[in-house]
Protein backbone atom coordinates (compact mmCIF):
# COMPACT_ATOMS: atom_id res chain seq x y z
CA UNK A 1 0.00 0.00 0.00
CA UNK A 2 1.61 3.43 -1.02
CA UNK A 3 0.98 5.96 2.20
CA UNK A 4 0.83 9.65 1.39
CA UNK A 5 3.01 11.77 3.25
CA UNK A 6 2.73 12.58 6.97
CA UNK A 7 1.60 15.53 8.79
CA UNK A 8 4.58 15.09 11.39
CA UNK A 9 8.25 13.48 10.94
CA UNK A 10 6.76 10.85 13.83
CA UNK A 11 3.39 9.98 13.23
CA UNK A 12 1.37 8.31 15.83
CA UNK A 13 -1.48 7.56 14.18
CA UNK A 14 -3.24 7.31 10.34
CA UNK A 15 -5.85 9.42 9.70
CA UNK A 16 -8.54 7.28 7.03
CA UNK A 17 -10.09 10.46 6.28
CA UNK A 18 -8.74 12.84 3.16
CA UNK A 19 -10.65 15.31 5.23
CA UNK A 20 -8.21 18.62 5.40
CA UNK A 21 -10.67 19.73 8.44
CA UNK A 22 -10.46 16.51 10.40
CA UNK A 23 -6.36 16.58 9.90
CA UNK A 24 -6.44 20.21 11.29
CA UNK A 25 -8.41 19.19 14.45
CA UNK A 26 -5.72 16.70 14.99
CA UNK A 27 -3.21 18.93 14.73
CA UNK A 28 -4.85 21.33 17.01
CA UNK A 29 -4.65 19.01 19.76
CA UNK A 30 -1.14 18.05 19.06
CA UNK A 31 -1.76 14.61 17.65
CA UNK A 32 0.54 13.80 14.82
CA UNK A 33 -0.52 11.82 12.11
CA UNK A 34 -0.48 10.79 8.52
CA UNK A 35 -3.35 11.17 6.41
CA UNK A 36 -3.96 7.96 4.32
CA UNK A 37 -7.63 7.82 3.42
CA UNK A 38 -9.37 5.14 2.09
CA UNK A 39 -12.62 4.45 -0.54
CA UNK A 40 -15.35 2.18 1.12
CA UNK A 41 -19.10 2.21 0.51
CA UNK A 42 -21.08 4.87 2.05
CA UNK A 43 -24.64 3.95 1.03
CA UNK A 44 -27.07 3.44 3.57
CA UNK A 45 -28.12 0.15 4.22
CA UNK A 46 -32.31 0.22 3.81
CA UNK A 47 -33.91 1.51 6.66
CA UNK A 48 -30.28 2.17 8.47
CA UNK A 49 -30.77 4.31 11.40
CA UNK A 50 -28.39 7.55 10.81
CA UNK A 51 -26.33 7.22 14.34
CA UNK A 52 -25.61 3.29 13.52
CA UNK A 53 -24.64 4.23 9.60
CA UNK A 54 -21.98 7.19 11.22
CA UNK A 55 -20.54 4.59 13.61
CA UNK A 56 -20.90 1.56 11.03
CA UNK A 57 -18.51 3.82 8.66
CA UNK A 58 -16.43 5.21 10.80
CA UNK A 59 -15.27 1.76 11.98
CA UNK A 60 -15.08 0.51 8.47
CA UNK A 61 -13.08 2.82 7.21
CA UNK A 62 -10.72 2.89 10.10
CA UNK A 63 -10.59 -1.09 9.83
CA UNK A 64 -10.09 -1.44 6.16
CA UNK A 65 -6.94 0.80 6.31
CA UNK A 66 -5.55 -1.02 9.25
CA UNK A 67 -6.12 -4.41 7.09
CA UNK A 68 -4.95 -2.97 4.37
CA UNK A 69 -1.26 -1.95 5.80
CA UNK A 70 1.62 -3.68 6.06
CA UNK A 71 2.08 -5.23 9.44
CA UNK A 72 5.79 -3.75 9.89
CA UNK A 73 3.88 -0.48 9.34
CA UNK A 74 0.98 -0.37 11.14
CA UNK A 75 0.06 2.40 13.56
CA UNK A 76 -3.19 3.13 15.37
CA UNK A 77 -6.14 4.25 12.79
CA UNK A 78 -8.24 6.76 12.74
CA UNK A 79 -11.64 7.11 10.96
CA UNK A 80 -14.50 9.31 11.62
CA UNK A 81 -17.79 10.26 9.43
CA UNK A 82 -20.37 12.54 9.51
CA UNK A 83 -24.01 13.58 8.81
CA UNK A 84 -26.55 15.43 8.68
CA UNK A 85 -30.03 14.34 9.67
CA UNK A 86 -33.51 16.23 9.68
CA UNK A 87 -36.86 13.93 10.36
CA UNK A 88 -34.45 11.15 11.05
CA UNK A 89 -33.54 11.39 7.20
CA UNK A 90 -29.62 11.24 5.98
CA UNK A 91 -28.38 14.02 3.94
CA UNK A 92 -25.75 13.75 2.31
CA UNK A 93 -23.37 15.67 -0.26
CA UNK A 94 -25.49 17.71 -2.91
CA UNK A 95 -25.15 16.44 -6.22
CA UNK A 96 -26.02 19.77 -7.50
CA UNK A 97 -27.06 23.10 -7.27
CA UNK A 98 -30.67 22.02 -7.06
CA UNK A 99 -29.99 18.82 -4.41
CA UNK A 100 -27.98 22.15 -2.11
CA UNK A 101 -30.70 23.95 -2.34
CA UNK A 102 -33.52 21.17 -1.49
CA UNK A 103 -31.34 19.97 1.52
CA UNK A 104 -30.85 24.13 2.64
CA UNK A 105 -34.43 23.92 2.39
CA UNK A 106 -35.33 21.40 4.61
CA UNK A 107 -32.51 23.19 7.08
CA UNK A 108 -33.98 26.54 7.15
CA UNK A 109 -35.79 27.97 9.95
CA UNK A 110 -35.39 24.56 12.06
CA UNK A 111 -33.49 22.53 14.26
CA UNK A 112 -31.31 19.50 12.80
CA UNK A 113 -28.92 16.77 13.93
CA UNK A 114 -25.62 16.35 12.96
CA UNK A 115 -24.05 12.65 13.84
CA UNK A 116 -20.61 12.23 13.83
CA UNK A 117 -18.45 9.03 15.02
CA UNK A 118 -15.30 8.64 15.45
CA UNK A 119 -13.28 4.96 15.78
CA UNK A 120 -9.83 3.59 16.43
CA UNK A 121 -8.47 0.72 15.40
CA UNK A 122 -5.40 -0.40 17.03
CA UNK A 123 -3.78 -3.60 18.09
CA UNK A 124 -5.82 -3.47 20.98
CA UNK A 125 -9.00 -3.82 19.02
CA UNK A 126 -11.44 -1.49 17.92
CA UNK A 127 -13.36 1.31 19.65
CA UNK A 128 -16.29 3.94 17.97
CA UNK A 129 -17.84 6.90 19.82
CA UNK A 130 -20.47 8.96 18.91
CA UNK A 131 -21.15 12.88 18.99
CA UNK A 132 -24.80 14.10 18.25
CA UNK A 133 -25.42 17.82 17.76
CA UNK A 134 -28.00 20.08 17.73
CA UNK A 135 -28.04 23.12 14.84
CA UNK A 136 -30.62 26.10 14.13
CA UNK A 137 -30.79 27.82 11.21
CA UNK A 138 -32.60 31.02 10.81
CA UNK A 139 -34.84 31.55 7.53
CA UNK A 140 -33.41 30.97 4.65
CA UNK A 141 -34.20 33.26 1.21
CA UNK A 142 -34.06 31.25 -1.80
CA UNK A 143 -31.46 33.53 -3.48
CA UNK A 144 -29.46 33.10 -0.46
CA UNK A 145 -29.09 29.28 -0.92
CA UNK A 146 -28.58 29.33 -4.85
CA UNK A 147 -25.62 32.29 -4.11
CA UNK A 148 -24.19 29.55 -1.14
CA UNK A 149 -24.18 27.03 -3.45
CA UNK A 150 -22.18 29.46 -6.16
CA UNK A 151 -19.66 29.76 -3.56
CA UNK A 152 -18.44 26.33 -4.28
CA UNK A 153 -18.53 25.44 -0.39
CA UNK A 154 -20.93 22.73 -0.31
CA UNK A 155 -20.29 21.02 -2.75
CA UNK A 156 -18.27 18.21 -0.66
CA UNK A 157 -20.37 19.10 2.49
CA UNK A 158 -22.84 16.62 4.16
CA UNK A 159 -25.86 18.60 4.46
CA UNK A 160 -24.96 21.52 2.21
CA UNK A 161 -23.34 23.46 3.87
CA UNK A 162 -20.09 24.20 6.24
CA UNK A 163 -19.92 25.05 10.25
CA UNK A 164 -16.54 26.56 9.58
CA UNK A 165 -17.22 28.20 6.81
CA UNK A 166 -19.51 30.67 5.17
CA UNK A 167 -22.55 28.42 6.02
CA UNK A 168 -21.84 30.06 9.66
CA UNK A 169 -23.51 33.32 8.44
CA UNK A 170 -27.04 30.96 8.83
CA UNK A 171 -27.00 28.80 12.01
CA UNK A 172 -28.43 31.16 14.97
CA UNK A 173 -27.50 27.94 17.53
CA UNK A 174 -25.63 25.31 18.33
CA UNK A 175 -25.97 22.59 21.11
CA UNK A 176 -23.11 20.05 20.97
CA UNK A 177 -19.65 19.88 19.69
CA UNK A 178 -18.63 22.68 17.63
CA UNK A 179 -15.78 20.22 16.34
CA UNK A 180 -17.79 17.63 15.78
CA UNK A 181 -20.21 19.41 13.75
CA UNK A 182 -17.29 20.35 11.61
CA UNK A 183 -16.40 16.73 11.40
CA UNK A 184 -14.40 15.58 14.42
CA UNK A 185 -15.48 15.69 17.76
CA UNK A 186 -12.63 16.35 19.74
CA UNK A 187 -13.74 15.20 23.25
CA UNK A 188 -14.49 11.35 21.76
CA UNK A 189 -11.63 11.50 19.39
CA UNK A 190 -8.94 12.53 22.89
CA UNK A 191 -11.06 9.63 25.26
CA UNK A 192 -10.62 6.91 22.72
CA UNK A 193 -6.72 7.75 21.90
CA UNK A 194 -6.51 7.81 25.61
CA UNK A 195 -7.85 4.25 25.71
CA UNK A 196 -5.64 2.86 23.09
CA UNK A 197 -2.42 4.41 25.25
CA UNK A 198 -2.33 7.43 22.19
CA UNK A 199 -1.58 11.08 24.33
CA UNK A 200 -2.09 14.20 22.30
CA UNK A 201 0.36 16.74 23.48
CA UNK A 202 -2.89 18.68 25.83
CA UNK A 203 -2.73 15.46 27.26
CA UNK A 204 0.88 14.54 27.79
Amino acid sequence: MSVPATSSAKPLIYLASASPRRSALLTQIGVAHRVAPVAVDESVAGAEAPEKYVTRLAALKADTLWDNLPPDQRLPVLGSDTTVVVDRSILGKPANEDDCVRMLQLLSGRTHQVHTAVAVRSARGSEVRLSVSDVTFRELTAAEMRAYWRTGEPADKAGGYAVQGRGAVFIRHIAGSYSGIMGLPLFETAELLAAHRIASEVQG
